[in-house]
């Protein structure tokens, strides 16, 4: 008898560019305050700005990576700063699979990071879920292939589960997630409210193909739709940066990103230096300033790559 096969989930959506700015705007009263504005410095590279910092705070896609492809000179710059002795923490908002798979996936990418050196939304998340919700069965918005092996909550995939029966929600993963599952989703929260917990606060991802819809945009649809305060874990929340500091022994840090509205103004609010990267995210092939003048996320350096 023939296997049958799983259909392959339908793609992800993608956001023009210019959308996504104008809804991470639309948000930013539920976002950290931004810093103190700041004329940027321009630099050719990280390497510029090592004088500056004891250690970095990495994004992962847009600065280390785009999809399943290293950016060219991340690897080098990695290795300079282990020969030097600068600690770093890769900080991503990517919730979809554990640190250990992500550990491997930047080995593949040849990378060289430890797995300590990886701290992720869903770590941070998995880490206070019990603290805030004890005991809960949770609905979770996941990966096909996630088994959650790396919690003791109880979170069962919720697709194909009984909506009635779970108590929250968890939402680590746009793959697959639609139009008429976020309606129903809404439906169920407004019949009967229940928390939702963001394990990616990312509102897109910059991709091979462009910018794909990620957690962070459905979450906000939801806080719109329902009226209920959808709870985020992650950049550009205080909680990934106090214990993404903690692992590299703090000092003089630096958030490396490809993002105003995450890893900037994060960074910034969390009291670290700031270093926007351009040339490979979401800024990629566009002029900077008149987005720093908008929103008044300004870092404290501007280089095309690390």
């Amino acid at each position: 008898m023939t296997k049958a096969l799983t259909p392959a989930p339908p793609p992800q959506p993608m956001l023009p560019f210019e959308h996504a700015i104008a809804r991470y705007e639309a948000i930013r009263d539920r976002l950290p305050r931004a810093a103190a504005p700041v004329v940027p410095k321009l630099a050719g590279s990280l390497a510029e700005t090592f004088g500056s910092y004891d250690g970095y705070l990495f994004d992962s896609f847009g600065v280390l990576n785009v999809g399943d492809s290293a950016i060219p000179g991340a690897a080098d710059c990695l290795g300079v700063l282990r020969r030097t002795g600068k600690p770093f923490c890769i900080l991503t908002n990517a919730a979809s699979y554990t640190s250990a798979e992500a550990f491997h996936k930047y080995q593949k990418l040849g990378l060289d990071v430890r797995q300590e050196e990886i701290l992720s939304s869903r770590d941070v998340l998995l880490g206070e879920i019990e603290s805030l919700h004890p005991g809960l069965l949770w609905g979770a918005i996941a990966a096909p292939e996630d088994d959650f092996h790396d919690t003791r909550s109880r979170l069962i995939h919720l697709r194909g589960a009984d909506w009635q029966a779970v108590e929250g929600f968890v939402f680590l993963s746009a793959v697959g997630w639609t139009e008429a599952d976020q309606n129903r989703l809404v439906a169920a929260l407004i019949a009967r409210p229940r928390p939702v917990l963001v394990g990616n606060p990312d509102l897109v991802a910059p991709r091979e193909g462009g910018l794909t819809v990620e957690p962070g945009f459905w979450a906000q649809d939801i806080q719109d739709r329902t009226g209920i305060p959808v709870t985020c874990f992650g950049k550009p929340f205080p909680q990934a940066f106090a214990l993404a500091a903690a692992r590299t022994g703090g000092g003089r840090l630096a958030m490396v990103g490809d993002t105003l509205h995450t890893d900037i103004l994060g960074g910034g609010a969390a009291g670290h230096g700031t270093v926007l990267v351009t040339d490979h995210g979401l800024f990629k092939g566009r002029d900077v300033t008149p987005f720093l003048a908008a929103s008044g996320i300004t870092p404290d350096w501007i280089v095309p790559a690390i």
